[in-house]
């Protein structure tokens, strides 16, 4: 599956807020613009800095000179650093006021540098730059317009294979390029649809690459590297999902990840010759979500998604037998990977009370080693919250009993009378909450008093390959029911208020937001969509060309009546009149996901139908703010209305 992610945001309070004078309609400060948004006070700039400097560190590639390399934010935004030795000082490498991503090292040691990506304002093309460790220059290796896929690397190190957007803006071809002459790159395999490289045979004669289709279906291929040729692998009449595939060391076979014959993700050996396929982790009843093998081939680690939390397990792959790392925390693991002499394994580990930081497991001894160690700002550690998993039942059966619901729920440890519930939603649709690090969330609980549950509706990925389909197409509203019946969860709880519920969610989850103010519009006080679908048809028709397959797959086709007819009806824009209730709209100019006509075209509805709907639109950012500065000012405007129209106690 690919992850469709969206970060979330801090959520803080401002003081005296009805005081404040009332904002102008529309204004801009810098890249924002803005209307019913107030001026943040002095006051809540001081208490936002403590939570807002909180930072996490994530594992990227060990780097040949020794050490690691590491995503870190210091300044505006995430960047490539260097960690000589664990503990040691993070050094920066990368200086840009766009988010950095990725660190690809060639397994040539001789190549003293890295690939990185990066993209302009959070508009999502994406472009491949050569970083060298010896003059911390940096060289565009792509063509500075067309979206762009990480970097994949021979086994030698000498050539590399991407995907690309370039030939038409709507297709993933996949590209061959020699180290340090992208001038002579080709391309390798012309393509329909979203192609991605997965992994090279050990004699770099072939490719693995996967044609993702949906969250529920992906196929397979076999890529000659010398004519181009693909060959798919494995074909079926029914539709599986793959996720991490990586070639045997002798290049008989594959280690891969897929649903086929089972509701989860489970690891299987795939024989090449014959097609046979050999179960590894048949009850292991949870996704296998991470996968690397060590570089000699004999030792594989995996993860396993088990309710929201990580397990780690390493497999010999002489004996196929696997066993539990034993001394991992309960946590969320990623980034799993062997460094180049197989000793050790590298990964990233955050928790509700821990930051992200770096570890490395000595794959012999056991011994865990912990390499960085991120700043929670001015947190009181002590005062952080882990979250309670519970299981609502929600309006449909099971083998005769309700279906359970997943979600996880933060409480303050002290509360006067009932508290106030924040409900947030997450996007994808098939994404999932879990039960990481989150300052905005250990704010609202600890200082705001207010409980914060995140639920995995239906359509959430980790919970089997039935229950992520459950939300496709016509089936779209069940899952906004299923909210419904968290509503009424909320009112058995002796210790939460019914009648202070707000719901807030991103992307899909900003979708969510809008359509339960239309569905439960008497049990809300308000509601916070980012970056959120109005309609499913105007969605559709404006999102970026490369992904409107992809959406059409999941959320139906608009081009064909009878879809059409039920995304229309169904769109929150077209119920607008059933909210009556406060709102807030987060958006993104540059979004190539969600355009930004979607979240104006609600605002214009909204306030021709006289809802107070407070907005925000950041000039240089895309699907979701990515810059400290705009989501410092986002963080106070959402602390405002949330203070307002959710914390304080209803009028009389």
């Amino acid at each position: 599956m690919k992850p469709k992610l969206l970060s979330l945001f801090l959520l803080l309070p401002l003081a005296a807020s009805a005081q404040q004078p009332a904002a102008p309609e529309r204004r801009e400060e810098g890249s924002l613009i803005m209307e019913r948004i107030p001026a943040p006070s002095t006051e809540l700039r001081e208490r936002l800095s403590t939570y807002q400097n909180a930072r996490s560190a994530a594992f990227l590639a060990w780097a040949p000179q020794g050490g690691i390399y590491i995503s870190t934010r210091f300044a505006e935004a995430a960047q490539v650093h260097h960690v000589a030795t664990p503990g040691a000082d993070r050094r920066q490498l990368t200086f840009f006021p766009e988010p950095v991503g990725g660190a690809s090292v060639s397994p040539d040691t001789k190549q003293q540098g890295f690939v990185f990506s990066k993209d302009v304002g959070g508009n999502e093309n994406r472009q491949n730059y050569w970083f060298s460790t010896q003059t911390s220059q940096y060289t565009l290796l792509t063509d500075g317009k067309s979206q762009n896929g990480s970097v994949h690397w021979s086994r030698r190190g000498d050539r590399y294979a991407y995907n690309s957007t370039r030939r038409n803006g709507r297709d993933y071809d996949l590209y061959l390029a020699p180290l340090g002459n992208p001038k002579q790159e080709k391309m390798l395999v012309q393509v329909q649809g979203d192609w991605d490289i997965l992994d090279w045979s050990p004699d770099d004669q072939s490719m693995l690459a996967l044609e993702y289709i949906s969250a529920n279906e992906s196929r397979l291929h076999l890529v000659d590297v010398a004519t181009g040729k693909a060959k798919q692998l494995h074909t079926s009449d029914q539709k599986i999902s793959y996720g991490s595939t990586f070639f045997s060391e002798d290049g008989k076979g594959l280690y891969l990840t897929s649903d086929e014959g089972t509701e989860f993700h489970t690891l299987r050996y795939y024989d090449l010759a014959s097609g046979k396929q050999t179960p590894l982790t048949a009850s292991l009843n949870w996704d296998v979500s991470d996968l690397d093998v060590a570089p000699k081939g004999d030792l594989l680690a995996f993860a396993v998604n088990a309710d929201g939390y990580s397990e780690l397990y390493l497999l010999n792959t002489k004996t196929r037998k696997y066993e539990a790392v034993k001394n991992v925390p309960r946590g969320i693991l990623g980034g799993l990977t062997f460094s180049p002499d197989g000793q050790k394994l590298a990964y990233t580990y955050s928790d509700a009370r821990t930051a992200g930081d770096v570890y490395s497991l000595d794959v012999k001894s056991g011994a865990i080693t912990r390499w960085t160690q991120s700043e929670i700002g001015g947190i009181n550690a002590s005062k952080l919250v882990a979250p309670t998993l519970i299981h609502y039942p929600t309006f449909d059966q099971v083998n005769g009993k309700p279906r359970q619901i997943p979600a996880f729920v933060y409480k303050p440890t002290k509360i006067n009378g009932k508290a106030p519930v924040i409900i947030n939603i997450h996007g994808g649709p098939e994404g999932q909450s879990r039960p990481g690090f989150d300052p905005s969330t250990q704010y609202m609980v600890n200082e705001l008093g207010t409980a914060v549950i995140f639920p995995n509706v239906r359509g959430s990925e980790g919970y089997g390959k039935t229950y992520l389909a459950l939300d496709n197409g016509m089936k779209r509203e069940e899952s906004v029911q299923d909210i419904g019946k968290l509503l009424d969860w909320i009112a058995t709880q002796p210790d939460l208020d019914p009648s202070r519920v707000a719901v807030y969610g991103g992307s899909y989850g900003g979708y969510m937001v809008l359509a339960c103010m239309t569905h439960f519009n008497d049990r809300l006080r308000a509601g916070i969509d980012v970056v959120g679908i109005s309609n499913f048809v105007t969605f559709l028709q404006n999102t970026s060309p490369y992904r409107q397959d992809l959406r059409r797959a999941e959320y139906g086709d608009e081009r064909q009546p009878a879809m059409r007819a039920f995304l229309e009806k169904t769109a929150p824009l077209n119920n607008v009149q059933k909210i009556t209730k406060p709102m807030m709209i987060v958006q993104g100019r540059n979004d190539p996901r969600v355009p930004y006509t979607e979240a104006e075209q609600m605002l214009a509805a909204l306030k021709k139908n006289g809802n107070d709907a407070w907005f925000m639109m950041a000039k240089d950012e895309g699907h979701g703010f990515r810059k400290k500065s705009n989501r410092d000012y986002q963080s106070a405007a959402m602390s405002e209305f949330i203070q307002q129209y959710v914390v304080s106690p209803p009028l009389k």
